[in-house]
């Protein structure tokens, strides 16, 4: 094998966990492969000799790109038409009936995603790379131009954040999807009585539509609010020329909404506590969507995992 060769293979092993990262610090996939691409050519035009660790130099060099696209970005609260929320992606359901694991590396919920985009780009890079990709300090110091010192105070504090806004336990995966399937079936018959039972009094739903589907402007709180809306859009809804499908999304029992032609118009993704919906995440941007019709046909999971 060529010296080429064996660069590309090696590279090759870690691509999962570097679309893995860009996803976490974008929200988007086609715009964490895009970083993975440029990371690959300076990986090959890089001596070898200068890579002391290639697992921390690749995931490093990413995040410092996805700074520098985070940074280069004008803010979404200016450009973005309405609430917006992170690429769906496919994952798989949770293997038994046990708790969901809350491990950092394994969270991919929306909810996560979100708690993510409120850090600052360097306090979001910082976090993932030692907490979720297991980068040493020093690394992390090296690639965004601060002292060891200060990255671990950066990393603590973004630490603290997110342990106050995770949930401390999730329902089992046999809870979440009866839930799931009474939330689909009292949709599709427009049952107020059986939606108000099922959300939460201070349930929310947000709505991301990117100004190119119809979807709500603004997130919607409480579950009165959410059930006039829910009766709105189904008004003149048939419900059997609806093709609902169960899924699991982002690690949320979820539903999506499937055209004629068998791609994805609508997602669905439900936020459970204590027994009841607590938010729920439409995503109607169909450039969030084309991926994801592949993906519920088997064709490709999306999952990133690191």
């Amino acid at each position: 094998m060529t010296a080429e060769s064996i660069a590309t293979d090696e590279f090759e092993a870690h691509r999962a966990r570097l679309i893995g990262l860009g996803y976490r610090m974008l929200g988007t996939r086609a715009e964490a492969e895009d970083l993975v691409q440029e990371t690959y050519l300076r990986w090959h035009r890089t001596p070898r000799a200068e890579i002391r660790a290639p697992a921390s130099w690749l995931s490093t060099t990413m995040a410092r790109l996805c700074i520098d696209e985070l940074r280069q970005r004008k803010s979404r609260a200016e450009v973005y038409v309405g609430p917006w929320l992170p690429e769906p992606m496919l994952t798989a359901p949770p293997e038994d009936e046990a708790e969901h694991s809350l491990a950092l590396a394994d969270d991919l919920s929306v909810a996560f995603l979100l708690l993510l985009e409120r850090l600052a780009p360097e306090e979001r890079a910082a976090f993932l790379l030692h907490d979720v990709f297991d980068a040493g300090y020093a690394d992390i110091a090296a690639s965004l131009g601060k002292s060891a010192d200060a990255v671990r105070q950066i990393v603590s504090r973004a630490r603290r954040r997110v342990a106050d806004e995770r949930p401390r336990f999730r329902p089992t995966r046999r809870e979440q999807e009866e839930l799931a399937a009474r939330f689909q079936r009292a949709v599709v018959g427009r049952d107020e009585a059986a939606l108000l039972a099922l959300l939460s009094p201070a349930a929310t739903l947000i709505s991301d539509g990117g100004g190119k589907a119809l979807a709500a402007l603004r997130p919607i709180y409480g579950a009165d609010k959410i059930v006039r809306f829910f009766m709105g859009v189904t008004k003149h809804t048939d419900p059997a020329q609806v093709d609902l499908r169960p899924c699991w999304i982002n690690d949320a029992p979820s539903l999506v909404i499937i055209d004629d032609a068998g791609g994805v118009v609508t997602t669905f993704s439900l936020e459970v506590a204590d027994g009841r919906i607590e938010r729920l995440y439409a995503v109607r941007n169909p450039d969030k969507l084309a991926r994801l019709g592949d993906g519920h046909s088997g064709k490709d999971s999306g999952v990133v995992r690191p």
